[in-house]
């Protein structure tokens, strides 16, 4: 086969000036290396870039108004897929807009790349509208920064955009290091639109001389196909591993917020079964859901948060009766959880616990600063071999310490509420977990919502894709992010706070311009109704300064984006009429905000009570558990 496009794909050699051939060399690149998606924000600039995409048959094309909304929509897109879809725009304030979600995907390992349309060099420092400085505008957060040359029909200059273009996608991926941003800033000189301008594009670049430049390489390959390597560890390296793990008779896998993309489940389920080990795994690990929950073999344990603290785990407790772990395996970014990080904190601290952080990329992702062991290495290909070659050699006592307390923290949780307390937050998120269709996406937002689905999201066989923006845990974009991971045909649930509701409300625009389906479930706590949780709640000023209510009708900025709306108050109403509103609104197309309405303080006052009834349940069974176990023995 020759070198060239295919039949439909916009031809390079007969574009009617340089800026067009520019962008349809820069989108055939991008979709020969995996790319068909992308989000376009309205400005001059960029038009030969929005051109060229919007022509193309393999992209589907996202409109946004909004530059922040529109890079949280890719976020969300390459969580969902693990590949990147790249952002369009034109110069000036719009890049800075990006801004939060590329610092999001840097710290969350997420794929993104970034086309900024720029003014050409002539016109920087010279005071020309709309030109701003946008040379490394990013920083360090992104893994690869470069201007593309300006365009000009010259065959080394092509040769080099087909290059730049085809590297920015695997640098984004993963190359040498972890997935992340990589920004492209695309300088344009006038005419912007697709203007036939005479000699341009000179009569002979279709000729063969000029056939590499022009069409790239066959067989619809990218113009630089790059094979990455894997980290692995030496044989010397491998067996120390793995006598560490044969050695630990109380061992944990803990499985923290996954990369994008996941490592491989089936692996890290294949080690939790070789060991025997109990699996703490964290609701955006990709382990608290699915099938293997209910296998022989492996446990997951997803009640942590509210048993590590209770007496009986406490690691500087006697050592005969209440025993820490003497190895954690460690895979994925730090647990939403406090309360485990604290509990490997303090097992290290007063037993010696070993802890191996395992991270491809070498990063260090464990803030308490206690682990012993950084693995630099394939967590899919690590989690094979050490399970190919242990036997399960866990205490029997331990691991039923684990399985009576999960046992016990989730009977607790169903029990039937006490009349006197007014329901808690966290019913809400457990109602959906429960009762979200399979399969489906669920986004949870920060602050209250992911660290109640971490406290009472309970294991369950469902084919659930559970996402949430982790890396810099901001309240920003949250709407924005759930609608592009949820660009599919899944069903998708989003569940948020008030706060983070309104704070990205031009997000919401996307699922009309894009003909989505959403359910959004707005936890209206009138305010941070995390920062009851926080010593702050005691001060003067927390209401005014801190807890910030809103005062605003959640309905008429739904109405005004055309969602339909339904609002439950929870403690009038009841949980089982919000479970009605949910099931109604997840089982039609459209758009849909369900409101439910709480009172944060007395919310958080219910948690509590919850909590120690909680502790008071795990004391007993942990009890009875280990006796039994030991007896068998």
């Amino acid at each position: 086969m020759t070198d060239g496009p295919r039949d439909d794909d916009p031809p390079t050699t007969d574009a009617p000036n340089r800026n067009t051939l520019w962008g349809r060399v820069i989108v055939q690149e991008l979709v020969r290396s995996g790319v068909h998606e992308v989000c376009l924000t309205p400005g001059s600039r960029c038009t030969p870039l929005t051109n060229a995409f919007a022509e193309h048959p393999d992209v589907r094309t996202f409109t946004h108004i909004d530059e922040r909304s529109s890079a949280f929509f890719a976020l969300g897109r390459a969580k969902a897929t693990g590949r990147p879809t790249p952002l369009v725009c034109t110069s000036g304030t719009a890049l800075a807009n990006y801004h939060p979600a590329v610092m999001e995907a840097a710290n969350a390992r997420v794929p993104m790349l970034l086309l900024t349309a720029d003014r050409p060099r002539v016109l920087q420092d010279s005071g020309a509208n709309q030109t701003v400085d946008q040379e490394k505008l990013y920083g360090d957060a992104v893994r690869a920064y470069r201007t593309l040359p300006e365009p000009e029909v010259e065959d080394r200059k092509v040769r080099a955009l087909r290059t730049a273009v085809a590297r920015a996608v695997t640098t984004s991926t993963r190359e040498a290091g972890p997935p992340g941003p990589v920004h492209l800033n695309v300088p344009f000189q006038k005419p912007l639109e697709p203007t036939p301008v005479a000699g341009d594009v000179p009569g002979d670049w279709s000729d063969d001389d000029h056939a590499l430049a022009a069409s790239g390489r066959a067989d619809e390959r990218p113009y630089v196909a790059t094979t990455p390597g894997r980290p692995d560890l030496s044989a010397a390296d491998r067996a120390r591993v793995v006598e560490a793990v044969e050695d630990a008779e109380r061992g944990l896998v803990v499985a923290g917020p996954a990369d994008a993309p996941t490592p491989d489940r089936d692996a890290l389920l294949g080690l939790a079964r070789a060991t025997g080990f109990p699996v703490l795994a964290d609701p955006l690990s990709g382990l608290r859901f699915g099938e293997h929950v209910d296998t022989d073999g492996v446990f997951v344990c997803g009640g942590y948060d509210s048993f590590l603290d209770a007496p009986a785990f406490d690691p500087a407790a006697d050592a005969s009766t209440h025993p820490a772990p003497d190895l954690v395996l460690r895979f994925g970014a730090s647990p939403t959880s406090k309360t485990l990080r604290h509990y490997l904190r303090d097992a290290t601290r007063a037993a010696g616990t070993r802890q191996f952080v395992v991270d491809p990329a070498g990063g260090w992702r464990e803030a308490e600063f206690v682990a012993s062991d950084l693995v630099v290495a394939d967590p899919t290909r690590l989690a094979a071999t050490v399970s190919g070659r242990v036997e399960a050699g866990t205490d029997p006592a331990w691991r039923e310490r684990f399985v009576a307390a999960e046992r016990a923290h989730w009977a607790t949780v169903a029990e039937a509420p006490d009349p006197d307390e007014p329901p808690h937050e966290g019913q809400v998120l457990a109602t959906v977990a429960d009762r979200i269709p399979d399969p489906a996406t669920l986004f949870v937002s920060n602050s209250m919502p992911v660290r109640d689905l971490d406290r009472f999201g309970e294991p369950r066989m469902t084919d659930l894709r559970v996402l949430g923006n982790r890396g810099a845990s901001g309240i920003d974009g949250i709407a924005s992010s759930a609608l592009g991971a949820g660009a599919d045909d899944d069903p998708l649930v989003l569940v948020t706070g008030d706060l983070a509701f309104y704070h990205d409300a031009n997000g919401l625009l996307a699922l009309p311009r894009n003909d989505l389906d959403a359910t959004i479930v707005v936890i209206n706590n009138d305010g941070g109704g995390i920062f009851h949780v926080l010593p702050i709640e005691e001060y003067e000023g927390f209401t005014e300064f801190f807890r910030t209510p809103l005062g605003v009708d959640l309905s008429h900025l739904a109405a005004m984006y055309g969602y339909d709306f339904g609002r439950v108050h929870a403690e009038r109403d009841g949980l089982d009429a919000f479970a009605d509103l949910f099931d109604a609104a997840v089982g039609a197309p459209g758009g849909h905000v369900v409101e439910v309405v709480v009172d944060g303080e007395a919310s958080h006052r219910t948690r509590e009570a919850l909590h120690e009834r909680v502790h008071e349940a795990v004391e007993e069974a942990v009890g009875e558990a280990v006796g039994e176990a030991v007896g068998e023995e």
